[in-house]
């Protein structure tokens, strides 16, 4: 577990988390019980990820004739990652549905219905479609302030939540994603451009 939180990049990206209070007077858990509170369906996307780095890790070593089987193997891998993507998404998950804003592997930032409790311990479950990640931490939340919203509108909130107990891998998975989406995006951005001054 890593708790060396405030140095990572972090990247604005729409993503579903759900909040559940952690309860006050329960420490929180260890790495060994983070472990154990994960869900069946996140059990499966952890040890087909864990499997899948060390895989493509060793064929990166092999030479330019080998690619169209690494791009295969990619491709198959993808598959895999999306249909146990689909099969989390229809189980019920534990706590109150937020709109994700921004992530990286510090923390995140949602918007929802309901104001947080300054320095409460939250379980989240995070949900990253576009990357294929789903995870459980526990996240402390060191922001929680009104939107300003017009007319009579419900008020939204906008927090800030900083991971207290994270898996290790979940960490490097979530530092991956988010230079993965600003890839992705900076791409998109340079592809708008083009098409402007043309």
């Amino acid at each position: 577990m890593n708790n060396e939180s405030n140095s990572y990049f972090s990247v604005k990206h729409r993503f579903s988390a759900y909040l559940s209070p952690w309860p006050e007077n329960q420490p929180l858990p260890s790495e060994s019980e983070l472990k154990g509170m994960l869900p069946l369906g996140l059990q499966l996307i952890s040890e087909v990820k864990a499997m899948e780095a060390s895989c493509l890790l060793q064929l990166r070593n092999l030479d330019d004739e080998a690619r169209t089987v690494v791009d295969y193997l990619k491709l198959q891998s993808r598959k895999i990652d999306l249909v146990l993507q689909y099969v989390l998404e229809q189980q019920p998950n534990e706590g109150d549905k937020y709109i994700g804003q921004q992530f990286g592997g510090s923390g995140i930032q949602i918007i929802g219905d309901t104001q947080l409790e300054i320095g409460k311990h939250y379980r989240v479950t995070l949900h990253i479609k576009d990357v294929l990640l789903s995870i459980l931490c526990i996240a402390q939340c060191i922001s929680s302030t009104p939107m300003s919203g017009s007319g009579n509108q419900q008020t939204s909130f906008e927090s800030a939540l900083e991971f207290s107990q994270i898996l290790d891998e979940d960490i490097e998975q979530l530092v991956k994603a988010s230079l993965n989406v600003q890839q992705k995006q900076l791409q998109q951005r340079k592809k708008d451009n083009q098409t402007k001054s043309s």
